[in-house]
C-alpha cells in the first residue's frame, strides 16, 4: 500500500492550500494507512493533523521542510523522539534573532548530534537542476547515508522528469535509497487555483504577473495508491522503499515526553505535602470558621490532585499569584478554577465554591485525562508584562513561551487579498468590504452572491466568479501565527524540545508554534495570564484613592450596598464591567438585581447560549412572577431551583447529565466539550446517544428526554460557567461600587485605560458629567500624559491629543516639573515638539494658558517653530496679533472631537436642540416619565450599532443626547429599506413607539438624519 511521505498543509503558510483535516479526510477516502505531514519551517499543523489522523485510523508521521540559506528546502522526517526534539531545536535556532517569518538553515552548521533521529529527503527542490553534489555531500556528512533518501516526484513535467532521473543516477552511484512521493500541496486537484492565489499573496504578485511562480498543473494532490503505482510502474522499487521507510519511522506526537516543571519546595517536603500545608493555612484564613463542609471538599480535592500528580502545577500558579501580591499587582483567577476550594484557599481565586455550591468536576476530574486550566486576570499593559517577564525569568527563555494564536482569513482579509491577486481595483474591494460583516446577523438570503450584487459586481463576470470561489475557499485558512493574549506554556527542561519557539514581534516575548487548543489536545499545561482593562482601571482607581487618604479594599467591599443595586436596577451602567452593553441595559430593569447572586445571573444570561436556547425570557418572566417555575424532570429541581428551573450555567449542564443519565463528573465534562467542539459533529452525536441511553435507564423518555437534551445542547457551545460568571460579577460589583461612591476617581481611571469596554471615551466623559463629575480640558501647563485628579475634578491628559507622541507628552510633563513654561516659545524650545503636534494642541485649546485663543495660538505656533539662528536664539519673541478669525462655538466643538476624540464642553446635540424642539423631539431624560406605548420622536448622536446573530435581523442603536442615552430597536424590514441612513448617518432622528414598562427604549417606525452634519461623534459599531 502506497505511503505518502511528503504532504504539506495550509500551516506551511501560503505554500499549500488544504487544512490538515482535509488531507486526512482525503487520505482516508483513498485507503491510506499512513501519511506524513511536512509543513514549511515548523510543526504548526501537526497537532490538528495528529488528532484527525488518529480518529481516522491513519498513522500520522511528522516532519518539516526546512528552508535553506542558499535557496530551496530540505524535507526531514522524525524517526524517533530524539529526532523530533532535534527538529524542534533546529527550527528554534533558525527563527532566533531574525525578523518574524524569516530564518533559514545553514547546512554547514549541522553535525551528527543535531540531526540524530532525523531522516532527510533531498529532492529537486533541495539539490536543484542539475543536482548540487556539494550540497548533497554536506547533507550526507551530517545525516549519514543510512538516514538520507532521495525524494523522487513525478508531476508530468518533462524538465522535472529529467531532473529526477539525474537524482536517481546520483543515488545509484552513491548507494543511496530513493523514495517516491507526490510533494502534496492540496488534498484534491481542485485545490490548485487556491494554491496559485496563495502563491501570489506570498510573492506579492498578481495572477497576471506571477508567471512561472504558479503551478504548471494540478498534480500535487493526494493520489490513489493505484494512480501512484501507475505513475511509477517503471520503478516500483521506489514505492516499496517509501513503505519500508514509513515502517522505520516510529515517532508520533503520542511520544512527546512533555513534563511540567517541578516546584522547588523546602527541605523535607514533597510538592504534595507542601501544597497541603499552604492550602491548610490559606483555608483557615479564608474560611472563618473553617467549617466541616469546606474541610471535606478541600481534602477530596487534594487527594485527587495528589493522585493525578498535579501539585506542582498548583504551586507554580500560586507562585505567580504570590509574585503579584509582593509587587502590588491586582490579580484574580477566573474560569473553572473558581470551582476549586484549593484555588480559593491559595488565594488564586476570589469566589468561595463551597458557599456557592460549584461543581469541582467542571475544573478537574480523573476521567477527563487532561490538565486543569487556570486563568489569571491581571491589569492590562505594563503590569501584566511584569508578570509575564517574571515567568520568563523564573523558567528561562526556552523554558517558557506564549501559546500561538492562529490568525485566519476572514471575510474582509479574504476579499482584500483575493482582490489584489485578481487585480480588482481597491475602491471596488473597499466597497465590497462594507457589506461583509461576519459577526452581524445574516438571514438565509444574506449570502456572498447578494453582497456582490449590492457592491455593484456583475455575477456573470468570469473574474467575479473566480473571486467568489477563491474567497469562499480561503475562509479559515491560516494567514500567520500571532501570540495568544496571555496563554503561557512552561516545561521541565527546555520547551523547544517539545515544540519550536520563535521570537514574537513584541520584544522580550517568545511564542511556541501551537495554539491553546493544540496544547490541550496534547496535554500540555497552559497558564493564562490575561490582561483585563477593568483590572487596570480598578488598580489605578484604588491607588488614587489611597494617595488621597480614602483607601478602599476590594476584598472587603460592603456586599449588598443599596445605592449600588439601585444604580444597577436603573441600568445606570455606562463604564461598568460586563453590564454596560445595550442588551445588559435592557435586561437590568427587568432583572432588578438585589444581591450578589442576581449579578452572577445577570453576567451570564446575556450570552449566545441562553439567548439561542430561548432561556432569557422564561427566566425573567419567572423571576417577576408572570410565569410558573417548572422543571424538565422532578429530579432536576435541586440543580435548577436557584435559576428558577431554567439552565443557565455549564455547571448545571454537568449536574443534569450526572443526575438524569448517571454520568460521572468526567463523563459530564466530556459531554460539555463534545457539545462545544466545532470540529467533530460525530463526537457530539456519540455523547448525546450515551446521554439518552442513560436517561432511558432512569426511566426518562419521550418529551421529557427531548426537553432535557434540547436544554443541554442549545447552550452547551456558548453556556457560561457559573464560576466564571461569579468571578466576573465580583469585578462588575467592584466597578459599580467605585462609580457609585467615587465617580470622579473611577472616571479618571477609566480614561487612563482606554481602549476598553463598550463605550468610546467621549461617552464616558458625558456620562460622568451627568453624575456630577467636572472635567478640565487639556492644558500644557497643567496636564500630565495621563488624566489626573485636580481637587475633585478630572484634568484630561495629553494622551488624548490626537497625533501627540507619548515621548513628547511625557517630555512636556517632565520639563514642567523642572520649571513652569512662561511662554509658548519656551515650550517649543524645551520640548522639541513637531509643528503638527503644536497645531493640534492649539486647535484643542491646550495652549490657551499662554493668554492665547485657539486661532491666535495657531498663528503664534507658526512663528515659534521658525528657525531663529544663533544670533536671535535667546532674544525674547514678542507675540504678534493674529489676523485669523476666532473659532465659533461649533468650530471649537468640532476641533475638540477631531483633536481629542471627546469634548468636556457642551454635548454636540445642543447644536441641534432648538430645531429638534420645534419638531417635538424629546430628550432622553424626558422619556421615563412618558406612558408606555406612546408615539415619540427622539434624536441623538449614534454611539453604537449592533446586529448580533441571535437577534434575527434586528438592529440595535444607542443614541446619545445632552441628557442621556436612548436605546432604539430597528426591525429587519426597516433596516433593509433605510440601511444607508442607519449605517451612514452620525446624528439620527427616530420616530417610534416608546417601550417604558421595564427600562426605556424606542421601537423605530421611521428614521431620518437629524439635520446637516455639523460634528462627527465617535461610534463603536457592530462589535
Amino acid at each position: 500500500m502506497y505511503v505518502e511521505l511528503h504532504a504539506s498543509s495550509a500551516f506551511s503558510f501560503l505554500r499549500a492550500s488544504s487544512l490538515p483535516e482535509d488531507l486526512v479526510r482525503r487520505a482516508a477516502e483513498l485507503g491510506y494507512t499512513t501519511l506524513a505531514l511536512l509543513d514549511r519551517d515548523g510543526v504548526s499543523g501537526a497537532p490538528r493533523f495528529f488528532k484527525a489522523a488518529r480518529a481516522a485510523g491513519i498513522r500520522p508521521l511528522v516532519g518539516a521542510e526546512l528552508t535553506l540559506q542558499d535557496g530551496g528546502c530540505l524535507p526531514v522526517l522524525a524517526e524517533s523522539r530524539q529526532g523530533y526534539r532535534n527538529l524542534c531545536r533546529l527550527v528554534t535556532r533558525m527563527k532566533a534573532g531574525v525578523a518574524k517569518g524569516q530564518g533559514a538553515l545553514d547546512l554547514a552548521s549541522l553535525d551528527e548530534a543535531s540531526v540524530a533521529g532525523l531522516v532527510a529527503l533531498p529532492g529537486v527542490e533541495t539539490l536543484g537542476r542539475p543536482p548540487d553534489t556539494g550540497r548533497l555531500g554536506r547533507i550526507l556528512s551530517a545525516f549519514g547515508a543510512a538516514n538520507v533518501a532521495i525524494d523522487v516526484q513525478r508531476h508530468r513535467r518533462r524538465e522535472q522528469e529529467a531532473a529526477s532521473q539525474a537524482l536517481l543516477d546520483v543515488a545509484d552511484a552513491l548507494g543511496l535509497a530513493a523514495v517516491a512521493t507526490n510533494g502534496v500541496r492540496h488534498a484534491r486537484s481542485k485545490g490548485r487555483a487556491l494554491l496559485d492565489a496563495l502563491t501570489c499573496i506570498r510573492e506579492k504578485r498578481t495572477l497576471g504577473t506571477a508567471g512561472r511562480l504558479l503551478s504548471e498543473n494540478a498534480e500535487r494532490h493526494l493520489k490513489a495508491p493505484q494512480a501512484m503505482a501507475a505513475l511509477f510502474s517503471d520503478r516500483p522499487d521506489l514505492l516499496r522503499a517509501s513503505e519500508s521507510l514509513a515502517r522505520r519511522l516510529e515517532f508520533t506526537l503520542d511520544d512527546l515526553g512533555y513534563r511540567f516543571p517541578d516546584y522547588p519546595v523546602p527541605p523535607g517536603e514533597t510538592q504534595q505535602s507542601f501544597l497541603c500545608r499552604i492550602t491548610e493555612a490559606g483555608a483557615r484564613e479564608r474560611y472563618r470558621p473553617y467549617h466541616e463542609r469546606a474541610r471535606r471538599q478541600i481534602e477530596r480535592e487534594l487527594a485527587l490532585i495528589g493522585k493525578l500528580d498535579l501539585a506542582g502545577y498548583f504551586l507554580i500558579v500560586w507562585d505567580v499569584v504570590e509574585f503579584c501580591r509582593r509587587e502590588g499587582i491586582l490579580v484574580q483567577g477566573r474560569g473553572s478554577a473558581a470551582n476549586s476550594a484549593v484555588c480559593y484557599s491559595l488565594g488564586i481565586t476570589a469566589v468561595d465554591p463551597v458557599g456557592m455550591d460549584l461543581l469541582f468536576e467542571r475544573f478537574l476530574s480523573e476521567e477527563r485525562g487532561e490538565w486543569p486550566d487556570i486563568d489569571l486576570d491581571l491589569p492590562s499593559g505594563d503590569r501584566r508584562e511584569r508578570v509575564i517577564q517574571y515567568v520568563y525569568e523564573r523558567y528561562g527563555a526556552r523554558g517558557a513561551a506564549m501559546t500561538a494564536n492562529v490568525i485566519s482569513y476572514r471575510d474582509k482579509s479574504a476579499s482584500r487579498e483575493i482582490g489584489k491577486v485578481l487585480e480588482i481595483p481597491q475602491a471596488d474591494i473597499d466597497r465590497l468590504s462594507r457589506y461583509l460583516r461576519r459577526f452581524e446577523y445574516r438571514d438565509p438570503s444574506d449570502n456572498f452572491a447578494r453582497h456582490l450584487g449590492e457592491a455593484g459586481f456583475d455575477g456573470a463576470d468570469r473574474r467575479v466568479r473566480l473571486f467568489a470561489r477563491l474567497w469562499e475557499e480561503i475562509q479559515d485558512l491560516p494567514r500567520h501565527l500571532g501570540q495568544h493574549s496571555g496563554g503561557m506554556v512552561i516545561a521541565q527542561g527546555t520547551l523547544d524540545s517539545v515544540v519550536p519557539i520563535e521570537p514574537a514581534t513584541m520584544p522580550g516575548r517568545f511564542v511556541i508554534q501551537w495554539d491553546k487548543e493544540d496544547c490541550a489536545d496534547l496535554h500540555i499545561i497552559k497558564v493564562d495570564l490575561l490582561g483585563l482593562g477593568m483590572m487596570a482601571a480598578l488598580e489605578d482607581c484604588l491607588g488614587m484613592l489611597h494617595e488621597r487618604g480614602t483607601p478602599v479594599d476590594l476584598a472587603h467591599l460592603p456586599a449588598d450596598d443599596p445605592k449600588v443595586y439601585a444604580m444597577l436596577q436603573k441600568a445606570d451602567t455606562v463604564g461598568l464591567f460586563q453590564v454596560e452593553s445595550r442588551a445588559q441595559m435592557a435586561t437590568l430593569p427587568r432583572m432588578k438585581p438585589e444581591r450578589f447572586y442576581d449579578l452572577v445571573v445577570e453576567v451570564a444570561i446575556i450570552r449566545p447560549g441562553p439567548i439561542v436556547g430561548k432561556m432569557v425570557h422564561p427566566y425573567l418572566n419567572r423571576r417577576s412572577g408572570r410565569e410558573l417555575v417548572v422543571y424538565p424532570h422532578p429530579s432536576l429541581e435541586p440543580i435548577l431551583a436557584r435559576t428558577l428551573g431554567v439552565p443557565l450555567f455549564q455547571e448545571q449542564l454537568l449536574r443534569m447529565a450526572m443526575t438524569v443519565a448517571g454520568f460521572t463528573g468526567g463523563e459530564a465534562e466530556e459531554l460539555r466539550r463534545a457539545m462545544g467542539f466545532k470540529r467533530s459533529v460525530q463526537r457530539m452525536q456519540d455523547i448525546e446517544k450515551r446521554l439518552r441511553e442513560g436517561m432511558r435507564r432512569n426511566g426518562i423518555t419521550g418529551g421529557a428526554a427531548d426537553d432535557i437534551v434540547r436544554s443541554i445542547t442549545s447552550f452547551a457551545l456558548y453556556g457560561f460557567p457559573e464560576s466564571h460568571a461569579a468571578s466576573f460579577a465580583l469585578i462588575a460589583y467592584a466597578s459599580a461600587y467605585l462609580k457609585c461612591h467615587h465617580a470622579a476617581t473611577f472616571a479618571c481611571a477609566l480614561l487612563n485605560n482606554q481602549p476598553m469596554g463598550f463605550y468610546h471615551p467621549s461617552t464616558l466623559v458625558k456620562d460622568a458629567q451627568r453624575h456630577g463629575v467636572r472635567f478640565r480640558p487639556v492644558d500644557v501647563t497643567r496636564s500630565d500624559w495621563r488624566c489626573a485628579l485636580e481637587g475633585d475634578d478630572v484634568r484630561l491628559g495629553l494622551r488624548y491629543v490626537t497625533g501627540l507622541r507619548r515621548q513628547a507628552g511625557e517630555r512636556i510633563a517632565a520639563e514642567r516639573g523642572f520649571a513652569p513654561f512662561p511662554s509658548l516659545q519656551d515650550l517649543v524650545d524645551r520640548c522639541g515638539l513637531r509643528r503638527d503636534e503644536l497645531a493640534t494642541l492649539a486647535e484643542v485649546g491646550a495652549l490657551n494658558a499662554f493668554g492665547l485663543t485657539r486661532r491666535s495660538a495657531l498663528w503664534q505656533v507658526e512663528r515659534a517653530v521658525r528657525p531663529r539662528g544663533p544670533l536671535f536664539r535667546d532674544a525674547p519673541v514678542e507675540p504678534e496679533p493674529s489676523p485669523l478669525a476666532e473659532m465659533t462655538f461649533t468650530e471649537r466643538l468640532a476641533s475638540d472631537l477631531v483633536g481629542t476624540g471627546l469634548t468636556v464642553g457642551p454635548h454636540p446635540m445642543v447644536l441641534y436642540r432648538r430645531q429638534l424642539a420645534e419638531r417635538g423631539v424629546r430628550r432622553a431624560v424626558d422619556l421615563p416619565a412618558l406612558p408606555e406605548g406612546v408615539r415619540v420622536r427622539v434624536a441623538g448622536a449614534v454611539i453604537c450599532r449592533q446586529r448580533p446573530g441571535t437577534a434575527k435581523g434586528f438592529l440595535f442603536l444607542t443614541l446619545e443626547d445632552e441628557t442621556g442615552l436612548v436605546n432604539v430597536t430597528v426591525r429587519p424590514d426597516l433596516y433593509e429599506r433605510q440601511k444607508a441612513v442607519l449605517v451612514g448617518t452620525g446624528v439620527l432622528e427616530v420616530t417610534g413607539i416608546l417601550q417604558n414598562r421595564e427600562g426605556t427604549s424606542v421601537r423605530a417606525l421611521h428614521v431620518r438624519p437629524a439635520g446637516p452634519a455639523m460634528v462627527e461623534v465617535p461610534s463603536r459599531d457592530f462589535r
